[in-house]
């Protein structure tokens, strides 16, 4: 991007694809300069499955931004989830040659390099390794071991694998649109920073990102993420359902549901009616909103159930890993009438709903404070936090040029800007280098 302080999200759903541009204001807020939006076309639950539908998309989400912001985009951070993301957990360790000197930033990267080894089925890769916490000689629940000493240190991860083959081709969409890649972030992790509290980080607490296609899920405890999910459903199967069982089009179906739909058939009463316009003169059909309301029941029911199989395979139950903040639910999916009260009674947990203004500016339109733009603003913050690290390793760079006449300060800024470097190069960075690599080669 030409002007500095400006990043953009680029949000590949499965229904909508949305070009997002922000900038930090002067208070550390969020400001949302222009917001483009276009259907979705070539994406199937998540993941690419034509490509040049998803690039004119692409484009024209682009392009309402940059009229809506005055701005010419050039890199985005795109986002990345699909049927394809699965989770583990895995534990792994490493002797160090010499206890006599503490544990450094290399240990931990070697262990962490030794789990990116891990065998995955073909086509798969790790994409995503996260310590969650660390033993040294023994001694468990240690958050951060640099610094301490120890002969054997070993960590439990989680390990987040996706199929390399369709973020290539995200990557490919976002490049053949005239675009550069700046960074990928698993969108769930994008949704989680737009409308989750640090406390509620700290205190445990389940996302759960209902969109189109998918469902994400993102449990974090003690402030660090600890599992990830993506269920296969969202929004679409909703809309199916109610376009087979009331034999109506998928246009009327998704109306149906956004204006009269409830996920609690107990509040519609039996002589309450909707007509709809028949086909080419057709007879108009009517539709008892009780019936709306079952149909949508029983598959919300089904989504939720599978949600909380996953946050029971965390562990939740445990007392150790309680989730005391419940859940919150954003996306598209979320706006759906009494789905709160719905979770709550399936789950025995609180929940509410998540809008992404924790970070936004407060002058922000109300449109985009909606949870349908959670996973955009994540990305937009994403965008500008990569930006702030690129600004400090080149200021930290500039520093130690300056110092070159004095020996001793040039080892001092040396050290100190390897450990900037080492300490945000993280996963998914390697990973948008990768891509970019790849794509470079492929062309």
């Amino acid at each position: 991007m030409e002007n500095n302080n400006i990043a953009v999200g680029l949000d590949i759903g499965t229904t909508k694809i949305v070009a997002m541009i922000g900038r930090k204001n002067e208070y550390g807020k969020v400001e949302i300069l222009g917001v483009g939006k276009s259907k979705s076309l070539g994406v199937h639950r998540g993941v690419v499955n034509n490509i040049t539908q998803t690039i004119q998309s692409i484009q024209q989400a682009v392009q309402e931004a940059e009229v809506a912001a005055g701005e010419k985009i050039f890199e985005v951070t795109v986002g990345i989830a699909g049927q394809h993301i699965r989770s583990l957990q895995h534990s792994d360790y490493i002797t160090r040659s010499n206890s006599e000197l503490v544990i450094e930033e290399a240990d931990i990267d070697r262990l962490i390099n030794q789990v990116h080894k891990l065998v995955m089925l073909p086509g798969e890769e790790i994409i995503h390794v996260l310590p969650q916490e660390f033993k040294v000689d023994g001694q468990a629940e240690i958050k951060e071991p640099i610094g301490m000493y120890g002969g054997r240190l070993e960590a439990n991860f989680h390990v987040v694998v996706g199929q390399v083959s369709s973020i290539r081709n995200i990557g490919r969409c976002v490049k053949s649109s005239g675009l550069q890649l700046e960074g990928i972030t698993l969108e769930p992790l994008a949704s989680a920073n737009a409308v989750l509290s640090q406390e509620e980080k700290e205190a445990g607490v389940a996302l759960i990102d209902i969109g189109g296609g998918t469902t994400d899920l993102a449990v974090f405890k003690d402030g660090i993420i600890r599992h990830t999910a993506v269920i296969p459903f969202g929004g679409n199967v909703i809309t199916e359902d109610i376009k087979e069982g009331c034999s109506i089009i998928e246009k009327q179906a998704e109306l149906l549901k956004i204006k009269f739909g409830s996920a609690w058939p107990g509040e519609n009463k039996d002589n309450e009616i909707v007509s709809i316009p028949g086909l080419r003169g057709r007879e108009p059909k009517e539709i008892t909103l009780k019936n709306l309301s079952k149909i949508i029941h029983a598959r919300v029911v089904e989504i939720v159930e599978q949600v909380y199989v996953e946050i029971k395979n965390y562990g939740h139950e445990e007392q150790k890993k309680k989730l005391i903040a419940g859940i919150v639910l954003t996306g598209g999916g979320s706006q759906l009438k009494h789905l709160k009260q719905l979770v709550e009674y399936i789950t025995g947990m609180d929940t509410r709903i998540g809008y992404p203004n924790e970070h936004l500016a407060g002058d922000s339109d109300d449109d985009i404070a909606s949870p349908l733009f959670a996973t955009a603003v994540g990305l937009v913050m994403d965008g500008l936090k990569r930006q702030e690290r690129k600004f400090a390793e080149r200021s930290e760079q500039m520093s130690s040029e300056n110092n070159e006449n004095s020996e001793e300060s040039i080892e001092d800024i040396t050290i100190s800007k390897d450990e900037v470097v080492k300490e945000r190069r993280s996963f998914l960075d390697k990973l948008t280098e990768r891509v970019k690599e790849f794509l470079d080669n492929a062309e």
